[in-house]
């Protein structure tokens, strides 16, 4: 199951505009790096305010440098292994900035009970990461995509946001599927690495 990550192709060509745009003007891929990094920060602050849209709007931000990154290095033909590096960086320290306001929505609503239970969705929404990357540094081909990833993520905390009394049920879900796609890329990598 690749879930929402199937449809980044798609997502690809809507910014391709972006990407001819940076290919033109030599902008370095670590660019689109950064600006999801402060997408996703500035996310943080208004999850944290419970403003839902301009949350959504921030995150697809977050996503869309993401994206960019790797498209524009492999336009310009620059991909390197401390690109690797700086994007992955930057995708952990956008996924803690949301969880940050996350916990800061729910716990100002909910109480401290709350803050705990984001804190621990946020350490296992990290470990299909933490799979797809050991799998890399053994030599398989970085694996991406669900049933719960990154994408998944955005759009629960976006959930959460808009409607904060399903913080229980989507946090439930966000921990169960993320394991299951931890498991999902573990198998794939036992298939690969042998």
């Amino acid at each position: 199951m690749r879930g929402l990550y199937a449809l980044k192709p798609w997502y690809t060509r809507r910014l391709d505009g972006i990407v001819r745009w940076a290919e033109d003007r030599d902008v370095s891929p670590d660019v689109f790096t950064w600006l999801g990094v402060l997408s996703a920060a500035a996310a943080g602050v208004v999850i944290a305010l419970g403003w839902w849209l301009p949350a959504l709007l921030l995150l697809a931000g977050r996503l869309a440098g993401a994206n960019l990154d790797g498209a524009v290095a492999r336009a310009r033909g620059v991909s390197r292994p401390w690109g690797f590096v700086v994007n992955e960086i930057g995708d952990r320290v956008s996924d803690l900035l949301m969880f940050a306001g996350l916990a800061v929505l729910l716990g100002r609503l909910q109480g401290g009970a709350a803050v705990g239970f984001v804190l621990v969705a946020a350490v296992v929404a990290t470990l299909p990461t933490f799979v797809s990357l050991a799998g890399a540094g053994a030599g398989a081909p970085r694996i991406n995509g669900g049933p719960f990833g990154k994408t998944e993520r955005c759009l629960a905390v976006v959930l959460m946001v808009a409607m904060p009394g399903l913080s229980p049920l989507l946090l439930a879900v966000m921990i169960g599927l993320s394991l299951a796609t931890a498991t999902t890329r573990l198998r794939q990598l036992r298939r690969v690495l042998g």
